[in-house]
């Protein structure tokens, strides 16, 4: 059944989330950041996700920027690159203007060629999705950016998958849900979501209640995908 609605995480499934320290890392006097980049970029990450979760379950909710800081102040400790208050200012400056992949404006311009609907779904704070959604040019291909601010819960509570229904009307089965965190892939086909694993680093399935039904390494299939 083809699907008339497309949703999408947006850091690390629309926007690169490691193009903030890589690119740092390629600015003079930057040395020891380009020395381990990949490392700070990937614990930053990390952090990031798992703060958001005990937020979640512990009933402490705050934005997304502030964890996106909070998982930052950690990584900077953790490689060795704290105290330098220029770096930690540089590194979130270029994390409100993350890359999009480079598929990114062709499969949503496909998308509506198609006549679907698309939008992004994403734990990020208004404020830094307009800021990522303006500088990768796509804003003109999305029907809604939705936030978890509205709800005040991050993913994957139900709650945040429930936006979808209430902004558009749909019912789960006409959604095709897409991101790149194998955990939030899982718990959007338990909600009843079609769901797309964008698994580009090649990571073992999730061990939860429930699988994607679908697994790509990048986003350029999901057109064909959508109109299944």
């Amino acid at each position: 059944m083809a699907r008339t609605l497309c949703v999408f995480d947006a850091y690390g499934t629309l926007f690169d989330v490691s193009a903030a320290a890589r690119r740092a890392a390629e600015e003079p006097g930057r040395a020891a950041l380009a020395q381990g980049w990949q490392r700070l970029a990937e614990v930053w990450r990390l952090k990031q996700l798992q703060y958001s979760w005990l937020r979640a379950v512990t009933g402490t909710h705050c934005d997304f920027w502030q964890v996106t800081e909070d998982g930052l102040d950690w990584a900077l400790e953790a490689t060795g690159l704290d105290g330098d208050a220029d770096l930690r200012a540089r590194l979130l400056a270029l994390y409100r203007e993350l890359e999009a992949y480079p598929e990114v404006p062709a499969m949503l311009e496909q998308l509506k060629d198609d006549g679907r609907s698309c939008a992004i779904l994403s734990n990020g704070a208004p404020a830094m999705l307009a800021a990522a959604v303006e500088s990768a040019g796509i804003g003109r291909h999305l029907d809604a950016v939705l936030s978890v601010e509205e709800v005040g819960v991050f993913k994957p509570a139900r709650a945040v998958y429930d936006m979808v229904g209430a902004r558009f009307g749909t019912a789960p089965g006409e959604v095709l849900f897409v991101s790149s965190n194998g955990w939030d892939a899982a718990a959007a086909a338990g909600y009843g979501f079609e769901t797309v694993w964008v698994n580009r680093a090649g990571d073992a399935v999730d061990r939860l209640p429930w699988t994607p039904q679908h697994i790509r390494h990048d986003l350029n299939d999901i057109p064909r995908l959508a109109g299944l």
